[in-house]
């Protein structure tokens, strides 16, 4: 029998924990052959929370044996939003029949640095996104 689970991620701001709104999430499986597969893509809503994302998981009896597969599903979860620094988490554990809240909390970027120049123009320089 397949069995799933279920990912969301919950993106937010400092201790009090504001929500970023509009942050692209990538959910990846690692692959031993190095590239990962790409599983969803996701934006938060007003919350900062994405939908629920359904991913294939390992029959949980499968892993109760020893010698037996993991019973999760390891997933890496990507992150951005602009304004804020990227964030990457892996190994997340998404078990079957089992809701993953992940938490990824951004830290905004500081402001752009400025560089004048001789003849006067400025030229701004800000951090790259992903």
């Amino acid at each position: 029998m397949a069995s799933s689970g279920t990912i969301i991620a919950h993106v937010f701001t400092s201790r009090a924990q504001l929500p970023v709104s509009g942050a692209l999430v990538a959910l990846l499986q690692p692959n031993s052959g190095g590239k990962p597969t790409l599983l969803a893509l996701r934006v938060t809503d007003e919350s900062g929370f994405t939908s629920p994302v359904r991913l294939p998981t390992p029959d949980l009896a499968q892993g109760t044996s020893p010698g037996g597969e993991t019973p999760y599903a390891l997933v890496t979860l990507w992150c951005e939003a602009p304004g804020y620094g990227y964030q990457v988490v892996e190994g997340i554990e998404v078990y079957p029949g089992v809701e993953t809240i992940q938490d990824v909390e951004l830290v905004p970027l500081s402001r752009p640095e400025t560089i004048g120049s001789a003849n006067g123009s400025t030229t701004v320089i800000t951090p790259p996104t992903l």
